[in-house]
């Protein structure tokens, strides 16, 4: 077993002012890792924060998260495994955001679960035999 973080459970722990490894604690004994779209996504949250005080702790948070779990790209095996969930999720009237599926893509190529903030993101729900992790659940 394995879980794929999502972008909504590293700003879920910032958010909350917690120690952005505090996410791989309930998985100390399973492989976690990060969608290279997720790692940009947080890159993006460094570079639109408020204060540069603000941007270094996010950036400590973002480097912290990537040195401890393994960047996935977004390579053919997972861009093939995207466009069958693109027409899977077409064909039953159940889109999501392009970045969520490459992140549900990147999980189920691994056979990884995905990791959610604690808000939950229903729309994962949709992408069929995807196994779904809410953060402090």
């Amino acid at each position: 077993m394995g879980v794929v973080i999502d972008t909504s459970a590293a700003v879920a722990v910032e958010r909350a002012g917690e120690d952005w490894l505090r996410l791989l604690d309930p998985y100390a004994q399973e492989a976690v890792a990060l969608p290279a779209i997720v790692y940009a996504e947080l890159l993006v949250g460094v570079a639109l924060a408020r204060t540069p005080k603000q941007a270094r702790q996010r950036r400590r948070g973002v480097v912290a998260l990537a040195g401890a779990a393994d960047i996935v790209d977004f390579g053919p095996a997972i861009a093939e495994r995207w466009a069958e969930l693109f027409a899977d999720l077409t064909r039953l009237g159940r889109m999501i955001p392009s970045n969520d599926m490459a992140v549900a893509a990147t999980a189920l190529h691994l056979d990884y679960g995905v990791l959610t903030g604690p808000m939950d993101e229903d729309h994962f729900r949709a992408v069929p035999d995807l196994r779904v992790e809410v953060l402090g659940r």
